[in-house]
């Protein structure tokens, strides 16, 4: 199973970022979820599909990593409030260009919107084989793939109205 797994690793390193909202979070969700897998290697089914297993751990694991830091809210020690930057001119051109407009309408998707979306057009993955990896009906993929993409038209559509 670990070959499976290292093979696997730059899709889930992919489908993690998208997840996790950036690079350093998403390979923090890969790395945890490789060590849930590796730790709950008894509970895979022999002959169903490891990325499908994989997806919804990492899934999983991102669900309850934002529930958490939802409870805790944002942090900044006191000492160092004095430090913590203003407005990044970088992220302020980055956020005019389209392909930063659409990682921004994709972090804003519903979470079920964002998963199903990452695995059909960034991973690739068909319809049936997404709602497995999900655990739902085909339908709910073809209707959260639906949503997910005419809300990142609309979104795109306004924010390009924004910058003119």
């Amino acid at each position: 199973m670990r070959p499976r797994i290292i093979a696997l690793l730059p899709r889930l390193r992919r489908f993690c970022e998208g997840l996790a909202g950036s690079p350093h979070d998403g390979d923090d969700l890969m790395q945890a979820t490789v060590e849930r897998a590796l730790r709950g290697e008894h509970l895979f089914e022999e002959g169903s599909r490891l990325d499908s297993w994989m997806y919804r751990i990492a899934q999983n694991l991102n669900i309850d990593r934002a529930r958490g830091q939802k409870r805790r809210g944002t942090s900044v020690d006191l000492e160092a409030a004095e430090f913590v930057p203003g407005d990044d001119g970088r992220q302020i051109t980055e956020a005019r260009s389209d392909l930063a407009a659409a990682q921004a309408v994709l972090k804003s998707l519903p979470e079920d919107q964002r998963a199903t979306f990452l695995l059909v057009v960034v991973e690739g993955l068909s319809y049936r084989e997404a709602a497995e990896a999900m655990g739902v009906q085909i339908g709910t993929v073809m209707s959260r793939i639906a949503r997910a993409r005419q809300r990142i038209a609309e979104q795109l559509a306004a924010s390009r109205e924004i910058v003119r």
